[in-house]
């Protein structure tokens, strides 16, 4: 894994060329987001039928989860069920997947959001099955459409947090509790749980953050090197056992090795 990035490059002003670099600085999120269009292209093209058997044969749904499981995972989110909101899709990548990614490396940011994916996934769809077995839920639920883009983009919402510095940081974190906490104490639904659920992951991933990075470990500052003489002010010296004359520690003799 690419260890964090301790800063941005700065961005060329030539438009092209900032163009360029801003999307070679974040391939993973460019990616996507080309699967994302070719996949809204297919749906918008298809045939009513033929698209609502793509949205509903591609969704992670407990039906789909128990027939085949790592596909669903996985292809569910390079899907979105309505093609027309594609645009609004690139602006949110931009402004949250392009960031997190240039800012953390491509390693850490598709850990980052591709787990909290998986985990409000799995997490989600088995709201779903107490539910049925609870019977607040009708079993037709199984069925359900699970596919899009939105677990990752509340991830990254999340770990762009500590991109901020302050009072900014805490402007934006409350704005973004606002957002996805609401909908989740108003008669939530098994997506905002997945919300929450990818949010929270999103918090967590601090310590892969050049943020964290750049903390000092507790009990460093005021470390100081070997203890000096008491006599002189100086390291003791290691005797040379050939008996020629005392020699610093950690020092190499002509012709031996360090010791």
């Amino acid at each position: 894994m690419e260890p964090p990035r301790p800063g941005l490059r700065k961005l060329p002003g030539n438009p092209v060329l900032w163009v360029k670099e801003w999307v070679r600085s974040s391939p993973g999120t460019h990616i996507w987001l080309l699967v994302i269009g070719v996949t809204s292209l297919v749906i918008a093209s298809a045939s009513e039928g033929l698209g609502q058997f793509l949205v509903h044969r591609t969704s992670s749904n407990i039906h789909e989860l128990n027939e085949h499981p790592l596909p669903s995972l996985l292809i569910s989110g390079f899907w979105i069920e309505r093609p027309e909101s594609f645009l609004l899709y690139v602006v949110m990548f931009e402004l949250l997947h392009a960031n997190v990614e240039r800012w953390t490396g491509t390693a850490r940011w598709l850990l980052t959001v591709g787990g909290a994916h998986i985990a409000a996934t799995l997490a989600s769809q088995e709201l779903v099955l107490l539910a049925i077995e609870g019977h607040r839920l009708p079993r037709s639920m199984t069925h359900v459409v699970d596919i899009g883009v939105s677990y990752g983009l509340a991830a990254a919402a999340g770990v762009l947090t500590y991109r901020l510095r302050p009072p900014w940081r805490y402007v934006y974190f409350g704005g973004v509790l606002v957002f996805f906490g609401i909908p989740l104490v108003t008669g939530a639904t098994f997506t905002d749980f997945g919300h929450a659920i990818a949010l929270t992951m999103g918090f967590a991933a601090w310590p892969l953050t050049p943020a964290a990075a750049a903390e000092k470990p507790k009990g460093t500052e005021g470390t100081q090197g070997p203890e000096p003489d008491r006599a002189g002010g100086r390291p003791p010296a290691e005797s040379d056992p050939s008996g020629g004359q005392e020699r610093p520690g950690g020092q190499e003799r002509p012709g031996g090795q360090e010791r």
